[in-house]
């Protein structure tokens, strides 16, 4: 009798079934990647990573949480925000990390425990919203676990994956409007969207999509509402760029063609601009090409990228002769979408920087290309295949694809250090954020005639609320006298270590690869 009513309300809440056996796809992707190296999720540490700004992000929560906001600088060459203490990156991208730490605490496997249930929430509201048919399901089952770069980022101190969920859920509501239209679905597009804009400002770019539907419903309240919304976006963005946010070591955008127009004329700046993606366009076709011969990683991101807006284009032709408006609505969306990010990648990135850019859209098309109607399955095969050879059968690039373990032996550092820091470091609580709790990460350093990086995966160790400042070796050559922050960390045996000696500075502590000093 149970089982009847059991097997009655999973046939009435058939959707409710599949979004929740659907959902736990991502949590099986990381348990298998794992398993593959005979270790468990518990086994993931932070510290025994290269990923440099998983520190930043990770020490930043952990000030928001201990103390309100960092009470020291996060910067860079001793830069710092105007107003209160953070890097280069909009705090917002990492709020739902903050919900977490307030909920359950914040340790070294937080973010990877939220990262997981991010994901895994998104998939649910997706599979909810979207409502896939069977043959769907298990479309969408066989090119997540391919699609190893987002395993790779669960599984991080990265906050991309909160990027790759809002990116899921938008396309979610946005399916679900397109089958019936509602003003709550419309303005839930709107707020995501906008708060995606505020992680990223690139993904702006999925405002246009309810923007399009806004203005279709309603052409005059929707272009007036766009305006403002993108206005009122856009203005937030740039105030907390300028009073919350520290100039990185190099600006994070190339503007040189937009200052061709000012400068020369417009003329000049087409001109320059065309010529800008001719030339980087050519880079980036040779790095496809190097990924599908060896494995290149930068460029497997764009040869994916490409292959799904090629993909998009197809289908929107098609779903524009065959009349199928609202699939071409989302479809053609998704091209321009893809078009613009690749341009502004172009013009604005380093490919081999930019391609990590591109990830959140990659995420966007695989989801979309699992609920495309298809008879004979040539799209979500050829998807799933060319996905499997670049991030499975060319993953050669052990900095971009290998999980991070336990290290009996950092982990023993860091135990060292919290004890030296927990005697020797003090915060400093009047005035804050100040330089008294700034600790310099030098990033390279000089011993025996030999270049040498700082073991900054060591810095974990360093109290919740100070702040670190990445520095150049040069830059504290340059201005070693001046430093403002009150300790510095550098490498055993190097250059500066010798300046610190020659200067009597106190010894805070040292390991095996790092000292740290106390500068005054």
């Amino acid at each position: 009798m149970n089982g009847n009513r059991v097997l009655n309300w999973c046939k009435e809440h058939k959707g409710l079934v599949k979004a929740f056996i659907m959902m736990w796809v991502p949590l099986l992707c990381c348990m298998m990647t794992c398993a593959l190296e005979d270790r468990s999720i518990g086994d993931v540490y932070l510290p025994a990573s290269e990923w440099n700004d998983e520190l930043f992000y990770f020490k930043q929560v952990e000030g928001i949480l201990s103390n309100g906001y960092p009470q020291g600088y996060f910067g860079f060459n001793e830069s710092h925000a105007e107003v209160l203490s953070f890097a280069a990156w909009s705090p917002v991208l990492v709020f739902p990390w903050i919900i977490w730490g307030l909920l359950f605490g914040w340790n070294l496997m937080a973010p990877i425990y939220c990262n997981i249930l991010l994901m895994m929430l998104a998939v649910f509201m997706f599979v909810l919203l979207v409502n896939p048919k069977g043959k769907q399901l298990l479309y969408l089952a066989l090119m997540l676990p391919v699609f190893t770069p987002m395993t790779r980022f669960m599984l991080s101190g990265m906050p991309e994956v909160i990027c790759f969920a809002a990116v899921t859920i938008l396309l979610g509501v946005a399916v679900s409007y397109s089958r019936v239209e509602s003003g709550v679905k419309l303005a839930v597009m709107l707020v995501l969207t906008s708060l995606m804009t505020l992680m990223r400002p690139y993904l702006l770019l999925f405002m246009l999509l309810p923007a399009y539907y806004w203005i279709k419903k309603n052409k005059k309240a929707g272009i007036i509402g766009t305006v403002l919304v993108m206005g009122a976006t856009g203005s937030v963005y740039i105030l907390i760029n300028k009073y919350l946010s520290a100039p990185y070591l190099t600006p994070l955008f190339d503007v040189t063609w937009l200052e061709k127009f000012v400068t020369e004329g417009i003329w000049a700046g087409i001109k320059f601009t065309l010529y800008k993606l001719f030339t980087v366009g050519k880079n980036v076709c040779a790095m496809m090409q190097e990924a599908f011969i060896s494995g290149y990683h930068a460029g497997t991101q764009f040869a994916a990228y490409v292959w799904l807006l090629l993909l998009f284009v197809w289908q929107s032709l098609q779903d524009l002769r065959k009349k199928k408006k609202t699939e071409w609505e989302l479809h053609g969306f998704l091209v321009i979408a893809f078009i613009g990010m690749l341009v502004a990648v172009l013009l604005m990135y380093k490919p081999i920087q930019g391609g990590r850019h591109l990830l959140t859209f990659i995420t966007a098309g695989i989801f979309m290309v699992s609920i495309m109607d298809t008879k004979f399955h040539r799209k979500v095969i050829f998807t799933a295949a060319i996905l499997a050879y670049l991030f499975i059968g060319k993953a050669t690039d052990a900095y971009e694809h290998q999980i991070p373990y336990m290290d009996e032996k950092r982990q023993d550092t860091l135990a060292q250090w919290e004890e030296t820091f927990d005697k020797q470091l003090k915060l400093v609580e009047e005035n804050t954020p100040n330089y008294d709790n700034v600790l310099v990460w030098t990033l390279w350093d000089e011993v025996d005639g030999q270049h040498a990086s700082l073991k900054w995966q060591e810095l974990y160790a360093v109290p919740a609320g100070f702040g670190i400042s990445c520095c150049e070796d040069t830059y504290v050559t340059e201005h070693f006298d001046e430093l403002r922050s009150k300790y510095i960390a550098v490498v055993s045996e190097g250059v500066l270590e010798e300046k610190c000696k020659q200067k009597n500075l106190r010894e805070i502590g040292r390991s095996e690869e790092v000292v740290i000093y106390e500068l005054h």
